[in-house]
């Protein structure tokens, strides 16, 4: 399973869902099963407050991770890296598994600090959530940018088309696919490698 992390707005759902097309094999995203379960991530914020999301989102990871399901493309909710240790039982062995697996891949709009920010400011302010507040994404993601960039996963910037975005996961995992995903995976990237 390719696992994509990394801020809000960095890509990850439509970089994943292209990825997991190019590579003809299932897309799953944690936000939307999240909400399949429990509906809106904001409702269910405002009336339960962020450690139960928080919570309830590992034991969803925890769901989909846990059934055999071959190759696929997985999107990450943009806190799930960053959560308190003590959020749930599993989270800590869980987080370091993901930020360790060779077919985890961080990204991050630029490995620029200055311009990660900005970006991801603009995207998140962009996105039809009308909620959304510039301050708060700026607080966001200056908090959380060392952390994504600190993680030991492969980083690939996303300032750039969906498609160069795809090309570049397929080159990174790619370059150590023997040691990165099984063998009907590794068929898979250097099929559609450019």
């Amino acid at each position: 399973m390719i696992q994509l992390i990394g801020p809000g707005g960095a890509g990850k759902s439509t970089v994943g869902a292209l990825l997991a097309a190019r590579l003809a094999c299932p897309f799953l995203d944690l936000d939307r099963e999240f909400e399949r379960r429990h509906a809106d991530i904001d409702a269910f914020i405002a009336a339960h407050g962020y450690a139960a999301y928080a919570r309830a989102n590992v034991e969803a990871y925890r769901d989909l991770t846990r059934a055999p399901r071959g190759a696929g493309v997985l999107a990450l909710s943009s806190g799930f890296m960053v959560y308190p240790a003590s959020v749930h039982p599993a989270y800590a062995t869980l987080r370091e598994a993901v930020a360790r697996d060779r077919a985890t891949v961080v990204l991050l709009p630029s490995l620029d600090r200055g311009a990660c920010v900005a970006e991801t400011v603009r995207r998140q302010l962009a996105r039809p959530i009308s909620r959304r507040d510039a301050a708060r994404e700026q607080a966001v993601i200056e908090e959380r940018f060392g952390r994504y960039a600190g993680l030991p996963a492969r980083k690939v910037e996303t300032m750039r088309p969906a498609a160069e975005v795809v090309a570049a996961i397929l080159d990174v995992l790619g370059a150590t696919a023997g040691e990165t995903l099984s063998p009907a995976s590794q068929d898979q990237v250097r099929d559609h490698a450019i």
